[in-house]
């Protein structure tokens, strides 16, 4: 059984910055799969980004240039670096790891003031 603990988010104004941290417990191995999804009120959740193993990342459109997913050097963990942000980024982000199913954090806010 995998948990994911997220942190990061809060309240910041169009323009700034944030980072999320996402810590996995509960797996001795490395989890291949890790990212982040987000969901905007009375939205879908959506990718935002992905990262493998192999650091190999992939970025919805909306973010490219703007986000960078990264691993820690703790094993198991991933940072979401958030820059330019608009308040159209406002979402619950939720960490996602991919290791034999599906695991999901509990989510953090992150608001972006106009």
């Amino acid at each position: 059984q995998v948990q994911l603990v997220e942190s990061g988010g809060g309240l910041v104004q169009a323009g700034g910055s944030l980072r999320l941290s996402c810590a996995a417990s509960g797996s001795i191995f490395t989890i291949n799969v890790m990212g982040w999804y987000r969901q905007a009120p009375g939205k879908q959740r959506e990718l935002v980004a992905v990262i493998t193993g192999s650091n190999r990342t992939n970025y919805a459109d909306s973010v490219k240039g703007r986000f960078t997913i990264s691993r820690g050097n703790a094993k198991n963990t991933v940072y979401l670096q958030m820059n330019s942000l608009k308040p159209e980024d406002t979402a619950v982000y939720y960490c996602n790891a991919l290791h034999g199913m599906d695991y999901w954090g509990k989510g953090t806010l992150v608001t972006v003031s106009s």
